[in-house]
Order: structure tokens, then sequence, then C-alpha cells
């Protein structure tokens, strides 16, 4: 009798959910550029040295690498350049992170403005709900210093 059945590591969070957004003085097409780079974050978190792909488009792997030596990989789960977003989900990292799914988003706002958002829904790799407070402080704190430094790449 053969036990085997289909099973992946990969799913949905159940942690915290964070969302942090900027109002750009771009147009949404040039905040995109920035933002809707899966391959080019390091525009925006100095905390990474460099960046490796696998692959093009949907599917393909972004290797983030750190400069104090963490390793985040992330899958681009869609991407949708008409509507100006993209999700992916993180498949291995040295952060502690347990599951990941993120999104990017950018929207015109008016003439020459736009507001990209990053929303995030992780868990921690462990420690369950008693670390979850701390966790998604640190969540946040990155969120929200990586979108103000799209701000200041456009101001």
């Amino acid at each position: 009798m053969n036990t085997m059945q289909p099973d992946t590591l990969i799913r949905n969070p159940q942690g915290c959910h964070v969302v942090s957004s900027v109002e750009v003085p771009a147009d949404a097409a040039q905040v995109w550029a920035v933002v809707g780079n899966f391959s080019g974050f390091d525009r925006f978190i100095p905390a990474l040295s460099h960046i490796e792909m696998t692959g093009e488009g949907v599917s393909s792997l972004r290797k983030k690498f750190f400069k104090d030596g963490n390793l985040v990989v992330e899958q681009l789960n869609s991407r949708d350049d008409e509507a100006l977003s993209m999700t992916w989900t993180t498949i291995y990292n040295t952060l502690g992170v347990g599951n990941l799914w993120a999104a990017m988003q950018v929207e015109a706002v008016g003439a020459g403005k736009s507001v990209a958002t990053w929303t995030i829904i992780a868990e921690p790799a462990q420690g369950a709900s008693a670390a979850l407070p701390g966790f998604k402080d640190f969540v946040q704190g990155f969120a929200d210093d990586s979108m103000r430094n799209v701000l200041q790449l456009f101001s």
C-alpha cells in the first residue's frame, strides 16, 4: 500500500497582515518601473547587497542577498503590467520568517502622482502567536523603511 500523497511546504500564511503605502510625486508607470521590477528591489532596500534571478516572468525565482549575510528566495506568483501589480511568495529564508506572501501595487492618483502599496502577510518561523507582536513590528518597519526609500528616489 502506497501512502505517499502530493504535498508542499508552501501555503498561504496565517500570521500578521502589514500594509505600507507612500504617495509618490511621479507618474504611476515611472513608479512601477522601480517597485514593479522584481529583480530590482536592491534600488530601494539598502540592506540588500545584490539579487540573482532564475528564469523570467511568473514562476521565476529571486535570491535576495543581504549585506549581513541573510538570504531570501522568493517566487513570482503573478504579474499584471496593465494593473501595475504583482504577488510573490517566500520559499526559503534565513530571517526567521515561516511563510510569507506579498503584493506590490501602484495606482495613479492624479497628474504626476501615484500611490505605491506593499502588502505582506507573514508568520514567524518559530514562537507562533507569542512571537507575532515583535515579528509584525519587524515586518512593518522593514516595509515602511523600504517604501520611504521609494519616495526618496522620486523626491
